[in-house]
């Protein structure tokens, strides 16, 4: 039997009053580890007076589809899935710092045309406590969209997030961040299929290899490939492999990011910014 510490326990607790008070609710689900906490926890919370919906378009990984899908069925949580349009919104394909603004408004308003919001009329999403720090252009369309954000109302961040699902012993608990494959094409270079497919194969190049966390790079011509640093020697013992498949994907050539993996670092410019 699964042993929930005391500590998480009390967030736990926390989180399921938070769910109960909202009552019914659709939550918008990605398959990461926030959203899969928040659909595992409303579940066992509303049994049938909640439901899942799983965002899908060219920016969703294919490999993101197929575990985000195996979470739900595993665990009985309801779930449809439904075609997000964003890239025929110009000002997302734009690629602006608030590309993410205009890729949620598609989703939330997506869903709340849905059948599935008549009879669930709360939406909810995974954003936790710590996302205020963050550059989360997302948030905006949320509070326009009046969506509820239930890990965050009930006070959990990230480590907490990832040490509650661990307890209840959901695999998730530690899957890497895996933001959409938009978010590896610098702002202002814009948002086209053929992009995120190159992408979404050179990176899968990676994975196959055993490189969980790694992050390829949209340059135009150039792939920047980043993983761990202390991985790198295992990266260059078979790099001439990689790169010959990375260009497959339909790159000219691909460089290695010599510090390594770093989360969110095309948003570095908007830091730097006066």
């Amino acid at each position: 039997m699964l042993k929930v510490s005391p500590e998480n326990q009390t967030h736990l607790d926390r989180l399921t009053a938070v769910i109960s008070a909202h009552g019914p609710m659709v939550v918008a689900y990605s398959g990461g580890v926030d959203s899969g906490l928040l659909a595992f926890v409303a579940h066992r919370t509303l049994a049938g007076r909640m439901r899942c919906v799983l965002g899908v378009s060219p920016s969703l990984a294919g490999d993101e589809d197929t575990q985000a899908w195996a979470f739900v069925e595993k665990h009985g949580i309801p779930c449809d899935r439904i075609q997000t349009e964003e890239m025929s919104d110009p000002r997302y394909r734009a690629n602006g710092p608030d590309r993410c603004y205009f890729c949620k408004t598609e989703l939330f308003t997506r869903i709340e045309s849905a059948p599935v919001a008549r009879a669930f009329p709360v939406l909810a999403y995974g954003a936790n406590a710590d996302d205020r720090f963050d550059h989360r252009p997302g948030a905006r369309a949320a509070r326009e969209h009046s969506v509820v954000a239930p890990l965050a109302e009930a006070g959990l961040g990230k480590d907490t997030v990832r040490a509650l699902a661990r307890d209840l012993g959901l695999a998730l608990w530690d899957k890497p961040a895996s933001p959409c494959l938009a978010s590896r094409i610098p702002y202002h270079s814009e948002v086209t299929e053929e992009k995120l497919a190159q992408v979404e194969r050179a990176e899968r190049v990676l994975h196959t290899r055993g490189f969980v966390v790694c992050r390829v790079r949209h340059h135009g011509d150039v792939a920047r490939v980043e993983v761990p640093v202390e991985e790198h020697a295992r990266l260059q013992a078979v790099w001439p492999d990689v790169v010959n498949e990375v260009v497959g994907a339909g790159f000219k050539s691909v460089e290695l990011v010599e510090d390594g993996f770093k989360s969110g670092r095309l948003n570095d410019a908007l830091r730097r910014a006066p």
